[in-house]
């Protein structure tokens, strides 16, 4: 602890990282590489830390700072986990399949790539799949379609995940009749948007 351990560490090609959440702070320190699993992904991941003589500490990696320059990481902040405690957490959202209404012309719009949900540990998935394949033009995803008895959404239900709008290039067929006839106006309300 302190300025000179903290230096000494980073020199000595260590992190000095603190845990906090339990009843007092803990500090400890591992090598740069043993975090990159956990800090290189677009995943959602809990940690187990094993701090030595059998003491290990499930948790959540709260806040990391990285050297502006080198990008190396500078240090980390750990929340301790307890399986009775429920935890705040930012899950990423996947897409998964083609949006017919992308094929015909419209615009697809990611509105949440990230949610914030409240769980039990054992409860938090490493991330949220959304399937697009049935989403036509005019069409939104909302929250409401992941409601799930295990976790709660810091969200209203009607928030929009992703959206297809339709453009000035929509084709003709089943999908125009769906939204297509307003495309001039959708597309310039999309641009407002985007713009914003």
């Amino acid at each position: 602890m302190g300025k000179k351990a903290t230096k000494a560490l980073r020199n000595a090609g260590l992190v000095p990282c603190v845990i906090y959440g339990g009843d007092k702070p803990v500090h400890f320190s591992s090598e740069e590489f043993a975090f990159k699993p956990l800090v290189y992904t677009p995943n959602a991941h809990t940690a187990s830390i094993d701090l030595g003589d059998g003491k290990t500490i499930d948790a959540v990696l709260q806040d990391i700072q990285f050297h502006p320059v080198t990008d190396k990481i500078l240090h980390i902040d750990f929340y301790q986990l307890f399986s009775d405690k429920p935890v705040t957490m930012n899950i990423p959202v996947q897409l998964d399949g083609s949006s017919p209404g992308v094929r015909n012309g419209g615009r697809l719009l990611f509105r949440k790539r990230k949610l914030t949900i409240k769980a039990l540990p054992a409860d938090l998935p490493d991330f949220f799949t959304v399937d697009i394949s049935k989403l036509k033009i005019a069409g939104t995803i909302t929250v409401a379609t992941l409601l799930n008895d295990k976790f709660t959404f810091l969200h209203p239900d009607s928030t929009a995940i992703v959206q297809v709008k339709a453009s000035r290039n929509v084709l003709t067929g089943d999908e125009d009749e769906e939204g297509g006839g307003e495309g001039a106006s959708d597309a310039s309300t999309d641009e407002a948007t985007a713009a914003e």
